[in-house]
Protein backbone atom coordinates (compact mmCIF):
# COMPACT_ATOMS: atom_id res chain seq x y z
CA UNK A 1 0.00 0.00 0.00
CA UNK A 2 1.26 3.41 -1.06
CA UNK A 3 2.27 5.56 1.84
CA UNK A 4 0.33 8.85 2.42
CA UNK A 5 2.87 11.69 1.96
CA UNK A 6 1.20 13.94 4.29
CA UNK A 7 0.70 11.82 6.36
CA UNK A 8 4.31 12.51 8.80
CA UNK A 9 4.02 16.50 8.87
CA UNK A 10 1.15 17.14 6.30
CA UNK A 11 2.03 20.29 4.53
CA UNK A 12 3.20 22.58 7.42
CA UNK A 13 6.24 24.60 6.57
CA UNK A 14 9.59 24.67 8.52
CA UNK A 15 9.89 27.44 10.95
CA UNK A 16 12.22 29.76 9.55
CA UNK A 17 11.75 33.73 9.97
CA UNK A 18 13.53 36.38 8.11
CA UNK A 19 14.78 39.37 9.97
CA UNK A 20 15.07 42.84 7.85
CA UNK A 21 18.71 44.39 9.31
CA UNK A 22 18.26 47.12 6.84
CA UNK A 23 16.90 49.10 3.61
CA UNK A 24 19.26 49.38 0.83
CA UNK A 25 17.35 50.06 -1.67
CA UNK A 26 18.47 52.72 -4.07
CA UNK A 27 17.32 55.72 -4.67
CA UNK A 28 15.52 56.44 -7.94
CA UNK A 29 13.16 58.54 -9.99
CA UNK A 30 9.56 57.22 -9.89
CA UNK A 31 8.52 54.29 -12.55
CA UNK A 32 6.12 51.64 -12.99
CA UNK A 33 8.24 49.48 -10.70
CA UNK A 34 10.51 49.90 -8.08
CA UNK A 35 13.39 48.14 -6.89
CA UNK A 36 13.28 46.89 -3.46
CA UNK A 37 16.97 45.60 -2.11
CA UNK A 38 16.95 44.68 1.52
CA UNK A 39 19.69 42.91 3.85
CA UNK A 40 18.19 39.92 5.50
CA UNK A 41 19.02 37.29 7.99
CA UNK A 42 17.35 33.85 8.30
CA UNK A 43 16.14 32.41 11.33
CA UNK A 44 16.27 28.35 11.63
CA UNK A 45 14.13 26.39 13.94
CA UNK A 46 17.28 25.06 15.64
CA UNK A 47 18.08 28.98 16.72
CA UNK A 48 20.76 28.74 14.25
CA UNK A 49 21.07 32.35 12.39
CA UNK A 50 22.32 32.68 8.94
CA UNK A 51 25.06 35.50 7.61
CA UNK A 52 23.35 38.48 6.67
CA UNK A 53 22.81 38.65 2.93
CA UNK A 54 21.07 40.65 -0.02
CA UNK A 55 18.31 39.98 -1.34
CA UNK A 56 16.50 42.07 -4.43
CA UNK A 57 12.66 42.46 -5.48
CA UNK A 58 10.22 44.41 -7.54
CA UNK A 59 7.90 46.61 -5.76
CA UNK A 60 4.66 48.66 -7.60
CA UNK A 61 2.14 50.50 -6.49
CA UNK A 62 -0.77 48.35 -7.64
CA UNK A 63 0.67 44.78 -6.60
CA UNK A 64 -1.86 42.64 -7.55
CA UNK A 65 -3.98 41.80 -11.02
CA UNK A 66 -6.97 40.20 -12.18
CA UNK A 67 -7.21 37.34 -14.92
CA UNK A 68 -10.44 37.13 -17.09
CA UNK A 69 -11.49 34.29 -19.00
CA UNK A 70 -14.49 36.47 -20.95
CA UNK A 71 -16.29 33.69 -22.78
CA UNK A 72 -19.78 32.55 -25.07
CA UNK A 73 -21.48 29.61 -25.98
CA UNK A 74 -21.92 28.79 -29.75
CA UNK A 75 -23.21 25.49 -30.88
CA UNK A 76 -22.61 23.43 -27.73
CA UNK A 77 -18.69 24.82 -27.48
CA UNK A 78 -17.47 27.64 -25.45
CA UNK A 79 -15.21 30.33 -27.14
CA UNK A 80 -13.02 32.49 -25.22
CA UNK A 81 -11.27 35.94 -26.21
CA UNK A 82 -8.10 36.13 -26.36
CA UNK A 83 -5.96 39.90 -26.74
CA UNK A 84 -2.52 40.20 -28.32
CA UNK A 85 -0.14 41.80 -26.27
CA UNK A 86 3.55 43.04 -27.18
CA UNK A 87 6.20 42.52 -24.05
CA UNK A 88 9.38 44.60 -24.31
CA UNK A 89 11.06 41.85 -22.00
CA UNK A 90 10.72 39.67 -24.50
CA UNK A 91 10.96 41.64 -27.72
CA UNK A 92 14.16 42.58 -26.55
CA UNK A 93 15.39 39.13 -25.07
CA UNK A 94 18.77 37.92 -25.89
CA UNK A 95 18.27 35.19 -28.14
CA UNK A 96 22.08 34.10 -27.68
CA UNK A 97 20.71 33.37 -23.77
CA UNK A 98 18.18 31.02 -24.55
CA UNK A 99 18.44 27.30 -25.31
CA UNK A 100 15.68 27.16 -27.85
CA UNK A 101 14.75 29.25 -31.13
CA UNK A 102 12.63 32.68 -29.67
CA UNK A 103 9.64 32.63 -32.26
CA UNK A 104 7.44 35.01 -30.61
CA UNK A 105 8.71 38.26 -31.42
CA UNK A 106 8.05 39.67 -28.11
CA UNK A 107 4.18 39.44 -28.77
CA UNK A 108 1.73 36.93 -26.67
CA UNK A 109 -2.06 35.66 -27.01
CA UNK A 110 -3.29 36.52 -23.48
CA UNK A 111 -6.19 36.48 -21.83
CA UNK A 112 -7.17 40.03 -21.14
CA UNK A 113 -5.88 41.52 -17.48
CA UNK A 114 -4.58 44.23 -15.31
CA UNK A 115 -3.88 45.69 -12.03
CA UNK A 116 -6.56 45.98 -8.99
CA UNK A 117 -5.99 49.46 -8.56
CA UNK A 118 -5.70 51.02 -4.43
CA UNK A 119 -9.46 51.65 -3.31
CA UNK A 120 -10.22 48.15 -5.54
CA UNK A 121 -8.18 45.97 -2.85
CA UNK A 122 -11.01 43.94 -1.58
CA UNK A 123 -12.59 40.93 -3.07
CA UNK A 124 -15.67 43.12 -4.33
CA UNK A 125 -12.98 45.13 -5.47
CA UNK A 126 -11.78 42.28 -7.89
CA UNK A 127 -14.58 41.81 -9.69
CA UNK A 128 -14.68 45.68 -10.07
CA UNK A 129 -11.25 45.60 -11.78
CA UNK A 130 -12.47 42.98 -13.52
CA UNK A 131 -15.40 45.49 -14.90
CA UNK A 132 -12.97 48.07 -15.70
CA UNK A 133 -10.46 45.86 -17.89
CA UNK A 134 -13.18 44.01 -19.33
CA UNK A 135 -14.35 47.10 -21.21
CA UNK A 136 -10.76 48.55 -21.44
CA UNK A 137 -9.25 45.46 -23.24
CA UNK A 138 -12.11 43.78 -24.95
CA UNK A 139 -15.20 46.54 -25.11
CA UNK A 140 -17.53 44.58 -23.21
CA UNK A 141 -19.64 46.42 -20.65
CA UNK A 142 -21.13 44.37 -17.74
CA UNK A 143 -21.67 44.52 -13.95
CA UNK A 144 -18.96 43.85 -11.75
CA UNK A 145 -22.12 40.88 -9.96
CA UNK A 146 -22.01 39.08 -13.56
CA UNK A 147 -18.45 38.11 -12.72
CA UNK A 148 -17.75 34.93 -11.02
CA UNK A 149 -13.96 33.38 -9.18
CA UNK A 150 -12.32 31.03 -11.21
CA UNK A 151 -10.43 28.71 -8.35
CA UNK A 152 -7.79 30.69 -5.77
CA UNK A 153 -5.28 33.04 -6.22
CA UNK A 154 -1.77 32.37 -7.74
CA UNK A 155 1.57 33.83 -7.17
CA UNK A 156 3.40 33.68 -10.83
CA UNK A 157 6.80 35.25 -9.67
CA UNK A 158 7.46 34.92 -5.77
CA UNK A 159 11.11 34.74 -5.99
CA UNK A 160 11.37 38.61 -7.09
CA UNK A 161 7.85 39.98 -6.52
CA UNK A 162 5.03 39.64 -4.43
CA UNK A 163 2.29 39.94 -7.26
CA UNK A 164 -1.07 37.83 -6.79
CA UNK A 165 -2.90 36.88 -10.19
CA UNK A 166 -6.75 36.75 -9.36
CA UNK A 167 -8.69 34.59 -11.41
CA UNK A 168 -12.16 35.45 -12.62
CA UNK A 169 -14.88 34.24 -15.77
CA UNK A 170 -17.48 35.96 -16.84
CA UNK A 171 -19.87 34.73 -19.90
CA UNK A 172 -20.81 37.67 -22.65
CA UNK A 173 -22.46 37.96 -25.80
CA UNK A 174 -20.27 38.54 -28.69
CA UNK A 175 -22.66 40.67 -30.19
CA UNK A 176 -22.58 43.52 -27.42
CA UNK A 177 -18.69 43.88 -27.86
CA UNK A 178 -18.13 47.47 -28.51
CA UNK A 179 -14.35 49.22 -29.06
CA UNK A 180 -12.05 48.76 -26.17
CA UNK A 181 -11.26 51.94 -24.28
CA UNK A 182 -8.02 51.44 -23.64
CA UNK A 183 -5.87 52.48 -20.90
CA UNK A 184 -3.88 55.12 -22.98
CA UNK A 185 -0.68 52.72 -23.40
CA UNK A 186 1.16 52.94 -26.41
CA UNK A 187 1.43 49.02 -26.10
CA UNK A 188 -2.31 48.51 -26.23
CA UNK A 189 -2.67 50.47 -30.08
CA UNK A 190 -3.53 48.47 -32.81
CA UNK A 191 -3.57 45.21 -30.45
CA UNK A 192 -5.75 42.73 -31.87
CA UNK A 193 -8.92 40.58 -29.92
CA UNK A 194 -10.00 37.24 -31.07
CA UNK A 195 -12.15 34.48 -30.12
CA UNK A 196 -11.48 30.58 -30.22
CA UNK A 197 -13.04 27.68 -29.34
CA UNK A 198 -11.52 27.07 -25.67
CA UNK A 199 -10.62 23.63 -27.01
CA UNK A 200 -8.32 25.08 -29.72
CA UNK A 201 -6.91 27.20 -27.09
CA UNK A 202 -5.81 24.35 -25.17
CA UNK A 203 -4.18 22.66 -28.40
CA UNK A 204 -2.53 25.84 -28.84
CA UNK A 205 -0.84 26.01 -25.29
CA UNK A 206 0.25 22.22 -25.54
CA UNK A 207 1.99 23.20 -28.76
CA UNK A 208 3.34 26.11 -27.38
CA UNK A 209 1.52 28.29 -29.39
CA UNK A 210 0.44 30.49 -26.41
CA UNK A 211 3.22 31.05 -23.89
CA UNK A 212 1.77 33.23 -21.27
CA UNK A 213 1.52 31.43 -18.07
CA UNK A 214 -1.70 32.71 -16.53
CA UNK A 215 -3.09 32.81 -19.97
CA UNK A 216 -3.27 28.55 -20.05
CA UNK A 217 -3.87 28.49 -16.27
CA UNK A 218 -7.32 30.32 -16.63
CA UNK A 219 -7.80 28.65 -20.12
CA UNK A 220 -7.31 25.47 -17.78
CA UNK A 221 -9.32 26.35 -14.97
CA UNK A 222 -12.41 27.54 -17.67
CA UNK A 223 -12.30 24.24 -18.88
CA UNK A 224 -12.74 22.83 -15.95
CA UNK A 225 -15.84 25.18 -14.85
CA UNK A 226 -19.35 23.53 -15.07
CA UNK A 227 -21.51 25.38 -17.34
CA UNK A 228 -24.05 27.69 -15.29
Amino acid sequence: MASDPLADGGLDFPSIGLEQLEDISPAAAPGFLRLVRRRLLARYPDGSISPPFVYDEVDRRAIDAVVIAAFFARNGERWVYLRSALRPPLFFRDPARSPLAETSGGALWELPAGLIEPGEQSPAGVFEAARRELAEELGFVVAAADFQALGPSTLPAPGFIAERHFFVSVEVVPGERGEPGLDGSALERFGRVIAVPLAQALVLCASGRIEDAKTELGLRRLAELAPR
